[in-house]
């Protein structure tokens, strides 16, 4: 009884470990240099990488110049593969004119690093060369 009290208790431990959220902010950006963000990325219980992204502070997407139609949010891959994991949703408070922006996915492939572009199609596969906001690479 005792060897499966302690087996459960360091199955729970373990999985606890891997499980636990990790928070990264996005660098200072030159081309918005008042937006500010993080990244949180979890596992979930089926072994994905859960990842919640906030940002406050944007320009409006046809400010930027040059003029795009929408933030795109990518991710480079543990095999140095950038893909496009979605559009961000941004919005104006009722009580503040600030823009804020999220973007909620799931991905079964690990993450090593996320950015953003202004695009004027968010199925695009290529990212522009232009990147709003990045974060450092994840320590693996």
């Amino acid at each position: 009884m005792k060897g499966i009290t302690l087996k459960t208790v360091t199955k729970n431990i373990f999985f606890g470990i891997f499980t636990s959220a990790r928070n990264y902010s996005f660098l200072n950006s030159s081309v918005v240099p008042a937006a500010r963000g993080s990244v949180k990325i979890k596992r979930d219980s089926n072994k994905n990488y859960v990842i919640q992204i906030h940002l406050s502070n944007l320009a409006e997407v046809e400010r930027v110049q040059p003029s795009k139609q929408t933030y795109v949010v990518w991710m480079v891959t543990d095999r140095d593969m950038t893909k496009n994991i979605g559009q961000l949703n941004s919005s104006v408070s009722f009580f503040s004119k600030r823009l804020t922006g999220s973007l909620n996915t799931v991905s079964s492939i690990k993450p090593t690093k996320i950015f953003i572009t202004a695009e004027n199609d968010p199925s695009t596969q290529n990212p522009d060369m232009q990147v709003i906001l990045s974060t450092d690479r994840f320590q693996k």
